[in-house]
């Protein structure tokens, strides 16, 4: 009775043991590829999962995460015959755990050489100035070729970066050399262009400057004209006005005579050294006389010097010039007409003081 106790614990606690080693839990992000008996079965996903013993088996544990694959520098050719070495980076994931296990017998290994062959095929295509400026063109290229490569693998290419292009050492030394000329060309073109735009610039500050310069000489010989005009206008409205008031005034003819005379006082003012006086002064300065005694101005008291005396006197001390006119001196001319003019104006103010 004992005896088979202790069987029956031993066969439970055997059993207790296969069902637990036999009990998967799959992790997140990855799968198990099931097989029966050397055949391919199903492929677990994340979870809990009952595995038949002896029967069954876990082919590979596949994970489906992207995976960065950073494949050493490969050395290609261009097609100029230049040789480069150009290190690339893919990123790939799973999408088939099946096809990923039994598509390749070692797919990163497969992957990684594809990608060599087909970086040499497409850099050979190209120059080395083409490769070095069409780096996207090359990892769309490289993107789209592998993926479809890859399909029947169970992987996805995602994404296929260049990470770096090494050209020769001379070829750096000549690429530097004309990056450097380029450079000091492109200094050269700056600096000529910032030159003839200082030199625009100038020219069209001096002309805007010439510009405002002559509108303001214009304005202000427009304003000038305008004020000439102005007070042309006004000493005309003032002539104008005053012939008016002589006009309406009705003034004698002694009066304009007499008029007359100080106008020539003015003429005679002592700043010439000759003076050319008219042919009718004697008579204007006699008829002048005889109205003044026709009409009474002035007493009896004798003059000593009439205007007619005076104008004989100028006279006497003229000289002709080729118009035939007379020249008489200014200073002695100015003296005489200057008393007389003065005497007769006092005389005729005395009479309209008495008659007044």
């Amino acid at each position: 009775m004992g005896g088979m106790i202790i069987f029956a614990l031993i066969v439970f606690i055997i059993l207790f043991i296969l069902i637990v080693q036999n009990i998967r839990v799959v992790p997140q992000a990855q799968a198990y590829v099931i097989e029966t008996l050397g055949k391919f079965k199903c492929v677990w996903d994340a979870g809990l999962h009952f595995k038949v013993p002896f029967f069954e088996r876990v082919a590979k544990k596949v994970s489906l995460k992207e995976q960065v694959l950073d494949f050493p520098p490969q050395p290609v050719i261009t097609k100029d015959n230049v040789t480069i070495s150009i290190d690339s980076v893919v990123f790939a994931r799973v999408f088939d755990p099946r096809l990923y296990t039994y598509g390749v017998e070692s797919p990163i290994s497969g992957l990684q050489n594809l990608s060599a062959t087909t970086l040499r095929n497409i850099i050979g295509e190209l120059e080395l100035d083409q490769t070095l400026t069409s780096r996207d063109e090359i990892n769309r290229k490289m993107e789209a070729i592998l993926d479809q490569a890859t399909d029947p693998w169970g992987i996805k290419v995602t994404r296929v970066e260049l990470k770096n292009i090494t050209p020769p050492k001379e070829i750096e030394e000549v690429m530097t050399k004309q990056m450097r000329a380029e450079r000091e060309r492109r200094q050269t073109v700056l600096e000529a262009q910032a030159h003839q735009e200082a030199v625009v610039s100038r020219a069209e500050g001096d002309k805007k400057a010439k510009i405002l310069t002559a509108e303001a000489e214009r304005d202000a010989q427009i304003a000038l004209a305008e004020g000439r005009a102005r007070s042309i206008e006004l000493v005309y409205e003032a002539e104008a006005e005053g012939l008016r008031k002589l006009n309406e005034a009705q003034v004698s003819e002694p009066v304009l005579k007499l008029k007359g005379l100080e106008a020539l006082k003015d003429v005679a003012d002592g700043r010439a050294t000759k003076i050319y006086m008219p042919s009718d002064i004697s008579a204007a300065v006699s008829s002048l006389g005889l109205v003044s005694e026709s009409l009474g101005i002035g007493d009896a008291t004798p003059i000593d010097h009439t205007p007619r005396q005076v104008a004989k006197a100028g006279a006497d001390d003229c000289c002709d010039d080729s118009n035939g006119r007379g020249g008489v001196d200014a200073a002695a001319t100015t003296n005489r007409i200057n008393a007389e003019i003065t005497h007769y104006s006092r005389r005729m103010a005395d009479r309209d003081d008495v008659n007044g």
